[in-house]
């Protein structure tokens, strides 16, 4: 059957049928007859996976001399992105008191948010205000 004897299963009820099993056919016999089965194998566990792979990923090999790039260059999309919001959104706070001001501040707003403007110079360019 190709496993150990741990993974063999014999009927209990047929015991005396095996045990009178002299040669390897009536062993066969057995196989034939399902008196004498291979256990099933034993899956993984996927919980015990992911503590695994959990412990692997937090801080691993992310040394410096892994690292190429600037930090900006490495920094993720969504950073990125909520930094130049909070910039955005705080020149629009700041010019919008000035008399320069032209624009609606609420569709300014959700412009800022909805990934408008490529950043504070070309906000200032659309409300017709000179950059500081």
């Amino acid at each position: 059957m190709g496993v150990g004897e741990s993974k063999i299963w014999i009927d209990p009820t047929q015991m005396v049928k095996a045990t009178e099993a002299m040669t390897r056919d009536d062993v066969r016999g057995l196989i034939t007859q399902r008196i004498v089965r291979k256990r099933k194998d034993m899956g993984h566990s996927r919980g015990a996976a992911r503590i695994l792979h959990a412990k692997k990923r937090v801080g691993r090999k992310s040394g410096p001399g892994k690292r190429t790039g600037t930090k900006k260059a490495r920094s993720k999309p969504k950073e990125q992105w909520q930094s130049r919001v909070r910039a955005l959104r705080q020149t629009l706070r700041e010019t919008r008191n000035d008399k320069q001001f032209k624009g609606n501040y609420a569709q300014l707003y959700r412009q800022v948010k909805g990934n408008h403007f490529r950043g504070k110079k070309h906000l200032l360019q659309t409300l017709g205000v000179e950059s500081k």
